[in-house]
């Protein structure tokens, strides 16, 4: 039997999702934890992806300023769970409240990763067409024709 691709998320899912980030966001904004890895640490929720049956979100966070241990955050988060699907519960209305699970969101140290990859000098080269002895830099080299209109 072939494997089956795996689905787009639907519109409930999304705006379920949608709607378990924004309360998310406004806990971790206004609550203080008694838990020493979440002591003065600020997160911001990136993403929620239910999944289909919605019984399971999976809650993908990122510390602002970046830089803090992340597993010790994850594990953090993973003991005040019951408070924030407790938190949860009381905020929105749902037939059930997805268990949550925390992951650390990398989208943004991956996006940098090829940031710094296309500012290479060899790889600007290649993609501009010029030689490293000319100066240009993707900012200062000339768009190519097709993309001046």
């Amino acid at each position: 039997m072939p494997r089956q691709r795996p689905k787009a998320p639907g519109q409930r899912q999304l705006r379920v999702g949608e709607e378990i980030r924004h309360v998310l966001a406004a806990i971790f904004e206004r609550e203080t934890f008694r838990d020493p890895a979440l002591a003065n640490v600020r997160l911001t929720v990136t993403e929620v992806r239910p999944a289909p049956d919605l019984r399971h979100a999976r809650v993908y966070v990122v510390p602002l300023g970046g830089s803090a241990n992340m597993e010790g955050i994850l594990e953090g988060l993973k003991r005040v769970k019951p408070f924030l699907r407790r938190e949860v519960a009381h905020r929105v209305t749902f037939k059930f409240i997805p268990d949550l699970i925390f992951a650390a969101d990398t989208t943004f140290d991956e996006a940098e990763h090829i940031s710094r990859l296309l500012h290479k000098p060899e790889v600007a080269r290649d993609i501009w067409g010029g030689d490293e002895a000319d100066g240009d830099t993707p900012a200062e080299a000339p768009r190519p024709r097709d993309e001046e209109e």
